[in-house]
């Protein structure tokens, strides 16, 4: 039995999730916090939610952080800011007693959780999006360049997409469709005009996300404009596929396994066959394949490459079971 314990911390815009894995695959503890993203929370908030997840996770699992072989911390927007990232990569050190660890773009944990640790490209839309690939020891991203200017695809942007066609229903410059009365109802909304006061208010990017699941259900209520929304939002994604393609340097005729994360990939076939059909378009060689393992997980698993440790495929596949029944 390999009872060498590795820590995966996957963050994100809207939930952060603690696991610890033995080398055996197996799922010895796991916790869900609240949002680590530090644009939003600042770094004193950042610390805050990863001392108390470890605590909670440790306290589960019954051992204290010295019994951590190695860790990965995936953190949202790590990378992005030259100046803050020693900051960002110096916080577990106080909180784990050790530096038996790894920080990175919560971005690593998807990919390494989606292809179960091999070459390939994964698209992450949740609350943002981006792609990120290795390949030969390679490695590139598209994408994740924010809410203001970028994260086409993202459940922001289809809520905020979804929002505008509100408004312009409303106002009469597009026919009324499901997508009105569903916005209207679920919003508690008197009058169209109070939608500015229920999204005005709202003070994190997360609260804006949320609102994409109605998009989807206006969809399935036949509103084609809405469906519209989730065909450009899988062209945006296939793009991002795409783009890092290109930057690997995969060959004419390489196979490239693409697989995706994230709440938006939630809609399923809502959101999967369009992708397919778009990948067609940008990336001709890319075969789509569902996720192995959960970010979280895959944190876990960068977490035993990291130390010389790497899960064998039996153990992959137990704790792919393992996650499947959590």
């Amino acid at each position: 039995m390999n009872r060498a314990l590795f820590l995966g911390v996957d963050g994100g815009g809207s939930k952060t999730h603690f696991v610890l894995v033995d080398g055996d695959g197996n799922l010895v503890a796991a916790h869900q916090g609240p949002s680590c993203y530090h644009v939003e929370i600042g770094i004193d908030g950042l610390r805050s939610v990863l001392a108390d997840g470890l605590a909670a996770l440790f306290r589960q699992a019954a051992i204290d952080a010295s019994a951590v072989a190695h860790a990965f911390f995936g953190l949202p927007a790590h990378g992005e800011d030259g100046a803050l990232e020693p900051l960002l990569d110096a916080l577990p050190e106080p909180l784990l007693g050790h530096r038996r660890y790894a920080c990175g773009n919560d971005m690593v944990c998807a990919f390494a959780g989606s292809l179960g640790g091999e070459d390939g490209i994964n698209i992450v839309a949740g609350t943002g999006s981006i792609g990120y690939g290795e390949w030969h020891g390679k490695s590139a991203r598209a994408g994740g360049w924010g809410e203001i200017f970028g994260d086409e695809g993202s459940a922001y942007w289809i809520a905020v997409q979804g929002l505008s066609i509100f408004t312009r229903m409303s106002d009469g410059r597009l026919p009324r469709g499901p997508l009105h009365a569903t916005l209207r109802k679920s919003l508690g909304l008197t009058v169209d005009l109070d939608l500015c006061a229920k999204t005005m208010s709202a003070r994190d990017r997360g609260s804006i996300a949320a609102l994409a699941p109605l998009v989807a259900e206006a969809v399935r209520a036949g509103d084609t404009l809405a469906g519209g929304i989730f065909d450009e939002a899988a062209r945006e994604l296939a793009a991002l596929a795409g783009a890092v393609r290109q930057a690997l340097g995969f060959g004419p005729g390489d196979p490239v396994a693409v697989s995706y994360s994230g709440g938006v990939f939630n809609g399923g076939a809502l959101i999967l066959e369009p992708l397919r059909r778009h990948l067609a378009e940008y990336c001709g060689d890319c075969q789509l394949r569902p996720p192995i393992l959960p970010p979280s997980a895959g944190a876990a698993l960068r977490a035993a490459k990291l130390a010389g440790q790497p899960l064998s495929a039996a153990a992959i596949a137990r704790l792919a079971a393992s996650c499947s029944r959590s």
